[in-house]
C-alpha cells in the first residue's frame, strides 16, 4: 500500500513537471523581452528627462515609474497564469465593471486641468480609462466569440457598436478625445478579425466619416459645438501649425523643434534645452518622445520604433496561434489598440497627428498606463501558452 502511494505522488509530480515544461516553452520570449527591453529604455530615458523636474531629488519620477513596472510585472505574471476562458465566462461581469468606473471616474475623480479623468484612493491615483482599453477588447472578443455563427448578421454588428458606443461616450465626456479613438480602434479591429461582412464595416466607416464631418465642421456651422474649445483649437492647430505658435499651437512647434534639435545622435540629458527648460510642455508624458529624440537623436529613437515594431509582430503571431476564436479576437484588440496609441503618440510629436494626450506606452510617466499595458502583455501570453 505505501509503495502504490509513493509510486501515485511520483506521478503526480512528473505530470505537474511536465505540465510546467510545456508552460514555460510556450512562452512568446521574444515579446518578453522585447517588452521588456521598453520598459527599460524608457526608465533609462526618463532618468534623464525628468533630472530637473523636482528639485533635490532628481529621481523621483524614475523611482516611482519602476515601482509601477514592478507592479506591471506581477499582474503580467498573474493574468499569463490565468486560462482566457475566464474572461469569456465573465464577459457581463467585465463589461459591468468597464461600465461602473467609467460612470464612477466624473463622480468620484479629481479635476485636473477641467477634466476628470482620475480617481484618487489614499495616496494612489489611477485612470480607469486605460484599464477600460483592456476589459473592452476582453468584453467584446467574448460577445463576437459567442455568436460565431451569427457574426454576418447586420444585428450581430449593431449590438457590438451600441455596447461599444456607451464606454466610448463616456470617455469622451471625461473629455478624453484621445482614448475614445483608441475604444474606437478596438471596436473595429474586434470586428474585423470576428468576420464581419465587409458591407457592413464599410458602413460604419460611412458613419463615422459622417460623425467627425459633424463635429469638425457642419456642428460648429450652426452653433452646435461638441468639441470643447482646446480641443478645436488642437486640431485646428494640426491643420494650421504656423498659425498661433505663441498660443495654439505652441506645444507642437516645441515638440518638433525637439525632435528636429535631437540630430543624428541627441544632445544627451545636459545639452536638451527644449526639456530642460521647459520649453517643451509635458515632456515625461505626452511629448516623451519628443523628448527622447532631443536627448538621444534620430538613433535613440530608432532603437525605440524597432522594439515597438517588435512588440506588434510577436503580437500578431499570437492571433495565429490561438486555440479558438475569443482568444484571436482578444489578440487581435490588444495588438491593435497598442498599434493605435503608439501611431497616434508618436504622430502628434512630429506634426502628423493632432494633440490628443495619448501616453506613449511603457514610455509615458505613469501607472495606469503602464501597469493596464503590461497587464494586456499578460493576456497575450496567456493565449500563447495555451495555443492551439
Amino acid at each position: 500500500m505505501a509503495d502504490y502511494a509513493a509510486d501515485r505522488r511520483l506521478a503526480v509530480r512528473q505530470r505537474a513537471r511536465a505540465r510546467e515544461a510545456t508552460y514555460l516553452r510556450n512562452l512568446d520570449w521574444v515579446l518578453l523581452a522585447a517588452v521588456g527591453g521598453i520598459v527599460a529604455y524608457g526608465l533609462w530615458v526618463i532618468s534623464g528627462i525628468t533630472k530637473d523636474d523636482i528639485p533635490g531629488n532628481p529621481n523621483y519620477y524614475v523611482v516611482r515609474q519602476a515601482a509601477y513596472a514592478l507592479v506591471g510585472v506581477a499582474g503580467l505574471a498573474g493574468m499569463t497564469l490565468l486560462d482566457p476562458g475566464f474572461w469569456r465566462k465573465n464577459s457581463r461581469i467585465v463589461y459591468g465593471v468597464l461600465i461602473a468606473m467609467l460612470v464612477l471616474t466624473p463622480v468620484l475623480g479629481s479635476s485636473v486641468r477641467n477634466t476628470r479623468r482620475w480617481i484618487d484612493i489614499g495616496p494612489f491615483r489611477f485612470q480607469p480609462s486605460e484599464f477600460g482599453k483592456l476589459l473592452l477588447v476582453l468584453f467584446l472578443a467574448a460577445f463576437l466569440a459567442d455568436r460565431g455563427k451569427r457574426i454576418y448578421e447586420r444585428r450581430t454588428t449593431l449590438t457590438a457598436v451600441g455596447l461599444a458606443a456607451l464606454p466610448m461616450m463616456l470617455v469622451f465626456l471625461q473629455p478624453d478625445f484621445g482614448t475614445a479613438i483608441v475604444y474606437a480602434g478596438i471596436l473595429g479591429a474586434t470586428l474585423f478579425i470576428a468576420g464581419t461582412r465587409w458591407s457592413q464595416v464599410a458602413m460604419l466607416l460611412v458613419v463615422a466619416v459622417a460623425g467627425a464631418t459633424f463635429v469638425l465642421w457642419a456642428g460648429p456651422a450652426i452653433g452646435v459645438d461638441v468639441l470643447k474649445d482646446y480641443q478645436l483649437k488642437r486640431i485646428t492647430g494640426f491643420m494650421h501649425p504656423d498659425q498661433d505658435p505663441g498660443g495654439a499651437t505652441y506645444n507642437i512647434t516645441q515638440s518638433i523643434t525637439a525632435v528636429g534639435a535631437g540630430g543624428v545622435d541627441g544632445r544627451g540629458p545636459s545639452g536638451a534645452t527644449q526639456t530642460n527648460y521647459n520649453y517643451l510642455p509635458e515632456h515625461a508624458t505626452d511629448f516623451v518622445f519628443a523628448s527622447t529624440a532631443e536627448q538621444r537623436g534620430f538613433f535613440g529613437v530608432t532603437i525605440l520604433l524597432l522594439l515597438y515594431l517588435l512588440v506588434i509582430w510577436r503580437a500578431i503571431k499570437v492571433i495565429t496561434l490561438a486555440r479558438d476564436a475569443f482568444a484571436a479576437i482578444a489578440a487581435a484588440g490588444i495588438a491593435f489598440a497598442l498599434l493605435v496609441q503608439i501611431f497616434i503618440n508618436v504622430g502628434m510629436t512630429i506634426g502628423m497627428a493632432p494633440i490628443t494626450g495619448i501616453p506613449l506606452p511603457f514610455v509615458s510617466v505613469g501607472g495606469s498606463s503602464m501597469v493596464a499595458n503590461l497587464l494586456a502583455i499578460g493576456v497575450l501570453q496567456s493565449i500563447c501558452v495555451r495555443r492551439r
